[in-house]
């Protein structure tokens, strides 16, 4: 028996226009966790879908237990016991929890016949061991994100793999299911199961990874054991210089209140929130998981249905019934989900950033200008330094941050009043979230509006002027950044509940 139950040698892969992996080697031991690290775009996705057989490398070989395995696609990776978690997740909402997780796999009566109780049996049994309080039974599109990640979690265990990729498996937990998931991967260690760990979030790497492998630019920088590296190694060697401030901030006068939002009503999370957004300023939204801050968002946006609320924009009152009426006055959103709520990712840069600003480009026969397409992408593209082959690059080919800036451009081109970012360092580096909190420094000193939403409470606290804090639907306390501390946001956070369960 080799030392490395997998090894991958001189891999290379190339996309159109962009070399996505260039030489790159990797190997892994049974019983180890290993941390895949580097920048959006180093190339760790693509390294790791070569390895489950989504994609084929063009050069390099994958050798499993000292054999080399040739070619793997998805069906024969999984017959070597490769299971790879995703970071979209592939759920298909119309199913069952326990139908997810046995797509493909399906349990048979005799005859033919689907055996629903037996996939049903098997889930439950998966659940439990997850410490999920969740029926086989329900359908996956009734539940939120963190549950969703927690099956495809639970899909990959049902199939014993002995190779585990995953790929930012915490980015939508919560700090519970996040101890729950680290519990998980502990057993799987101890049962031989070999894990390969991606994440953005660093301060994960110390409960669980053993070791550390290194990537930029599509090419294998080190790799090594983790308690040979500082946390400042790790960053220098995944970015190529130092980052010397985390989460750079701009001091502004404070001007006058731009945008008020006074007793908004929406369903059940969004609970007479009033609130209002100053010049000078970056107004972030903390809580814990459920506590109504996306949903607020997208009640301001008119993307869900409200039942009350008022909104005054530079002091006069404005109707906001639909996501057009909110872009009309320049109220827009950049949504917690930015491919699916925020790109058209099967088209291009440019077309995504022009397509919400067609009234901008187009003569009074509806027809485009590709001239003055073309001056108003490059400009989006040149000020917030989007990192793109050109502008017909396809928006899903590229990396997180990037593609937050995209999401980011179309909205700006149009010379908005007031942007609000949901999650926006959701999933991407520590180089690129440094890049998207400058640019919302950047919009605050134009005198845009700024509203920031995080479950990252060190983010909202370096970043954020004035922190709001929801609980229950209900905005439950306000701080400002010189009072504001985690102790505190907590405090407010837990406070309705506590109300409730009084």
């Amino acid at each position: 028996m080799t030392e490395y139950i997998v090894e991958m040698q001189h891999i290379s892969k190339s996309f159109p226009g962009v070399k996505a992996l260039d030489d790159v080697s990797f190997n892994l031991k049974r019983g180890e966790v290993m941390a895949l690290l580097g920048e959006n775009g180093a190339g760790k996705s693509t390294l790791m879908k070569i390895l489950s057989g989504i994609y084929q490398a063009d050069e390099g070989k994958i050798l499993i237990d000292g054999t080399d395995v040739g070619r793997l696609n998805p069906t024969s990776a999984k017959q070597k016991g490769i299971a790879i978690i995703h970071q979209e997740l592939n759920m298909c909402q119309h199913l069952s929890v326990a139908e997810n997780i046995f797509l493909g796999r399906e349990k048979y009566k005799l005859g033919g016949i689907l055996d629903n109780a037996a996939m049903n049996e098997a889930a439950r049994a998966l659940m439990d061991r997850l410490g999920m309080d969740i029926s086989p039974t329900e359908l996956v599109g009734h539940l939120p994100v963190s549950k969703q990640q927690m099956i495809e979690i639970a899909k990959a265990l049902s199939l014993d793999a002995q190779v585990l990729i995953m790929d930012e498996p915490t980015s939508a937990l919560t700090s519970r299911e996040i101890e729950d998931l680290f519990s998980i991967i502990r057993q799987l260690k101890a049962d031989g199961c070999a894990i390969v760990y991606i994440s953005h979030r660093l301060e994960e790497l110390q409960h669980i990874v053993d070791r550390v492998t290194i990537m930029r630019d599509s090419k294998f920088i080190t790799s090594g054991n983790f308690t040979d590296f500082t946390m400042e190694e790790i960053i220098t060697n995944m970015v190529g210089r130092q980052i010397t401030e985390k989460f750079p901030h701009v001091d502004c006068p404070v001007g006058d209140v731009i945008f008020e939002v006074k007793h908004l009503n929406a369903g059940t999370q969004v609970q007479d929130v009033s609130f209002c957004v100053k010049k000078g300023e970056i107004l972030g939204i903390a809580g814990l998981m459920g506590a109504g801050r996306t949903e607020t968002t997208r009640a301001v946006f008119g993307v869900d249905p409200k039942e009350s609320g008022t909104f005054i924009l530079d002091g006069k009152e404005i109707q906001i019934r639909n996501p057009q009426d909110a872009i009309a006055h320049g109220i827009v959103l950049a949504p917690e989900d930015r491919k699916k709520d925020g790109l058209c990712v099967k088209l291009p840069v440019s077309e995504n950033i022009s397509l919400p600003n067609l009234d901008m480009i187009c003569n009074k026969l509806g027809v485009i200008s590709k001239h003055l397409e073309k001056k108003m992408v490059n400009k989006a593209i040149e000020d917030l330094h989007i990192k793109v082959p050109s502008p017909s690059a396809i928006a899903q080919n590229l990396s997180g941050g990037n593609q937050q800036k995209v999401v980011v451009a179309k909205w700006l081109a149009g010379h908005s009043r007031v942007v609000m970012f949901d999650e926006p360092t959701r999933g991407i580096d520590v180089a690129a979230k440094v890049e998207i909190y400058n640019l919302m420094n950047m919009l605050k000193q134009q005198g845009i509006g700024v509203l920031f939403v995080s479950s990252e409470m060190p983010e909202v606290l370096g970043v954020a002027d004035r922190i709001l804090v929801m609980c229950g639907g209900r905005i439950t306390g306000e701080l400002s950044r010189t009072e504001a501390t985690q102790e505190k946001i907590m405090v407010h956070a837990t406070q309705f509940e506590k109300k409730i369960n009084a």
